[in-house]
């Protein structure tokens, strides 16, 4: 999910931009920006973007029955 080609363009994940706060970027273009807005000179960094943590596998009876020896 990285790395694929449509990406909606960010500022909290272009290469021109340095995150100052969650809700501020400082941008070598245009100064101090919103995170989540963009413009035409952005240029995706996967390196800055932050995935979605993994969801928790729910517990059940069911499952630890399966992982016992």
């Amino acid at each position: 999910m990285l790395f694929r080609k449509d990406i909606e363009p960010c500022c909290a994940y272009c290469k021109h931009g340095d995150s100052l706060t969650d809700e501020q970027v400082a941008c070598i273009k245009l100064g101090i920006v919103p995170t989540y807005s963009s413009c035409p000179k952005f240029r995706y960094d996967p390196l800055k973007r932050k995935p979605e943590r993994p969801r928790k596998m729910a517990k059940t009876e069911e499952d630890e029955s399966v992982f016992r020896l």
